[in-house]
C-alpha cells in the first residue's frame, strides 16, 4: 500500500514542478512583444564598440530623455504588481494556467514600451524598437542638440540611425516597398538632392551596386528633378541590411552630423583644429620628405658631374692620340 502511494506522490510533485502560477521569467516572448528584429518594425539602429549591454543602457537613457522632451513623459501602467498581488494558491492546475494566460493577454498592451531593445542579428549592433515615435524626428533632434551644445552624453554608442521602414532583403521586395516609402520626400512636387549609403551584415546574397542602382532609379522615376549629390545632399537614403531584413530611412544633415556619429558630432572647434593641425603636421612631414629627397638628389649630381668629366677625359686623350 505504501509502495503504491509513493509513485503517485512523485507524479504529483513532477506535475506541480511543470507549472508554477505567476512565474513569467521563462517566457522570453511575453507581453513585451517581439524580441528580435522583424519585418514591419520601426526603430533606431545603433552601432557600438564591443559592449552591447552598456550600449542598450546608454540608448535607453538618451532616448527617454529626448523622448520625454518631444512627446511628454511615457504613460505606462504595469499591471503585473496588482495581478500577482491578488493571486491565491490554486489546487487546480488547469484553472491556474487559464488565469495566467488571461493575465498575460490583458497586460500585453501595458507592456509595450515606447522604447524596447530587440535582438538585431549582428554583433556590435543594437536595435531599439519604437512605438508612437517618429524615429527620424527624434534622432535628428538628438544630433542637433549634441552638435549645438557639444556635450558628450554617451561613451560606447557610435552611430545612431533612425529606421522608419523594414522589408525583406531581396531586390524585388525592396523595389516594391521603396516605391511608396520614398514618396514623402521624392514624389513630385517634392524633390531634392540625395545620396544612398549601404551596409550589409550577415548577408551575402545582396549586391551593393545593384541595390544602389535600383533604388536610385526609383527615386528618379518619382521625380526627374531628383539629382544625386555625393558631397552635401539634402537627403541621405540609409540602407541597412541584417540577415534577411532590410532597414530603410531618409535622413537630413547626414554630412553635417558626421554620418550620425554621436562621438564625432560633439567634437569642439578646438578638437577640429587639433585634427587640422595633425593634418598640417603630416603635410609638413611630407614636405620634409620631399626636401630630403631633393637634397639627396643634389648630393648625387656632383658625382654625376665627376663621372661625366672622367668620361670626357679619355675622349680628349683619344683625340690627342689621333
Amino acid at each position: 500500500m505504501a509502495a503504491s502511494e509513493q509513485p503517485t506522490a512523485a507524479m504529483k510533485r513532477r506535475h506541480k514542478a511543470q507549472y508554477v502560477p505567476g512565474q513569467q521569467a521563462k517566457r522570453p516572448r511575453g507581453g513585451g512583444g517581439p524580441r528580435q528584429l522583424e519585418l514591419g518594425m520601426q526603430g533606431i539602429l545603433i552601432t557600438c564598440n564591443m559592449n552591447e549591454r552598456k550600449c542598450v543602457g546608454e540608448a535607453y537613457s538618451l532616448l527617454n530623455e529626448y523622448g520625454d522632451l518631444l512627446y511628454g513623459p511615457e504613460k505606462f501602467t504595469d499591471q503585473d504588481g496588482r495581478l500577482s498581488g491578488s493571486e491565491e494558491e490554486e489546487d487546480d492546475v488547469e484553472a491556474a494556467l487559464k488565469k495566467e494566460v488571461d493575465q498575460i493577454r490583458t497586460s500585453t498592451e501595458q507592456k509595450l514600451r515606447r522604447f524596447q531593445s530587440v535582438e538585431s542579428g549582428a554583433n556590435n549592433v543594437v536595435f531599439i524598437r519604437t512605438l508612437g515615435v517618429e524615429p527620424e524626428k527624434l534622432v535628428h533632434h538628438i544630433l542637433k542638440d549634441l552638435h549645438t551644445t557639444k556635450k558628450k552624453k554617451t561613451r560606447v554608442i557610435l552611430r545612431m540611425l533612425p529606421i522608419s521602414g523594414t522589408c525583406k532583403a531581396f531586390v524585388e521586395d525592396m523595389k516594391k516597398y521603396s516605391e511608396t516609402f520614398f514618396e514623402p520626400w521624392f514624389k513630385a512636387p517634392n524633390k531634392g538632392t540625395f545620396q544612398i549609403v549601404y551596409k550589409a551584415r550577415n548577408n551575402s546574397h545582396m549586391s551593393r551596386e545593384e541595390v544602389i542602382k535600383e533604388l536610385a532609379g526609383i527615386v528618379g522615376s518619382l521625380n526627374p528633378e531628383n539629382k544625386v549629390d555625393l558631397n552635401n545632399p539634402q537627403y541621405t537614403i540609409v540602407v541597412e541590411i541584417i540577415k534577411n531584413v532590410c532597414c530603410l530611412s531618409v535622413v537630413k544633415d547626414y554630412v553635417l552630423f558626421r554620418k550620425y556619429n554621436l562621438q564625432e558630432v560633439v567634437k569642439s572647434n578646438k578638437e577640429e583644429l587639433v585634427q587640422q593641425n595633425l593634418l598640417s603636421a603630416s603635410q609638413e612631414e611630407k614636405l620634409k620628405e620631399i626636401k630630403l629627397a631633393e637634397e639627396d638628389s643634389k648630393e648625387v649630381k656632383p658625382e654625376d658631374k665627376g663621372q661625366s668629366e672622367e668620361e670626357s677625359k679619355p675622349n680628349e686623350s683619344d683625340s690627342q692620340q689621333a
